[in-house]
């Protein structure tokens, strides 16, 4: 069987997109190819999901069809891109979808000339299907590759696309945002226990009521101040509480912590 799907990295992230590609059935095992360097994580893949394993980069552009995706550290991209520097595609010309933060696409570019590419910026509950993907195209991208990468990234979650000029942004707001998310419900407990709740109760109604709350935002369609509204009694206990946020500028510190993470972006794009 032809091979279609080339994964460069089996890490976390490349390991979360490829086994609900498998699950899903968009790619079969027989179709894939995925290099990776530790011989205990090759292993690992290859019993798990029963696909090619090579430690060569080459072969992986070389033989796969439709798709070679890029989920390496930043780090390590000059290296692989002047390993493949010199390989000549002639009968087929793959997309490449790489998720490296923080590399442009006109870096891209350079190191795959000709070749349509999207630069992606997933974050982690992509790894429980439950990410927030946001995409943007290259120069020689057509419809069908900007389908390809949203199949790709619905198997792991919610996709968007936006310009490249927006992508410090994205890794500040939802690519960080699970950092911020954590400390939130981590607070939460912490306020409940200070409150006289023991520790186990008061983590399970903090994430519970992190996740309910975003499942109900998300499906109800409402606006978050509309649900605060309705939750806020005149006189009564959440008004107490919101007034107590203000206070200390919960508000204002989420917002600078976004802003913060986006100009940190920046600087490590340069």
């Amino acid at each position: 069987m032809t091979t279609k799907f080339g994964l460069i990295g089996g890490g976390v992230m490349g390991e979360a997109l490829l086994s609900r590609l498998i699950a899903r059935a968009i790619y079969q095992p027989s179709e894939v190819i995925v290099s990776e360097p530790q011989p205990a994580r090759q292993a690992f893949l290859q019993q798990q999901y029963n696909v090619t394993i090579t430690t060569d980069n080459s072969l992986v552009f070389q033989q796969a069809e439709e798709v070679i995706f890029l989920a390496v550290k930043p780090q390590v991209f000059s290296a692989i891109a002047q390993e493949l520097a010199d390989i000549i595609l002639t009968e087929h010309s793959p997309l490449v979808v790489s998720i490296l933060a923080g590399v442009s696409l006109e870096q891209l570019e350079a190191a795959f000339p000709g070749l349509p590419i999207i630069r992606a910026m997933p974050n982690t509950p992509a790894t429980v299907g439950a990410g927030m993907t946001a995409i943007c195209l290259g120069a020689y991208t057509h419809a069908k590759h900007q389908q390809i990468a949203r199949q790709l990234f619905s198997a792991v979650g919610e996709v968007v696309e936006v310009s490249e000029s927006l992508m410090d942004a994205v890794t500040g707001l939802s690519g960080s945002g699970p950092a911020y998310v954590s400390i939130l419900v981590e607070a939460l407990a912490d306020g409940g226990v200070a409150s006289g709740l023991p520790r186990g109760i008061a983590n399970q109604l903090a994430l519970q009521t992190v996740l309910g709350t975003a499942q109900l935002l998300h499906e109800s369609k409402m606006h978050p101040a509309e649900l605060k509204d309705r939750v806020t009694s005149p006189g009564g206990t959440t008004i107490a509480g919101i007034s107590q946020l203000e206070k200390a500028g919960f508000r204002s510190a989420l917002i600078e912590a976004v802003k913060a993470a986006t100009l940190r972006s920046q600087e490590l794009g340069k």
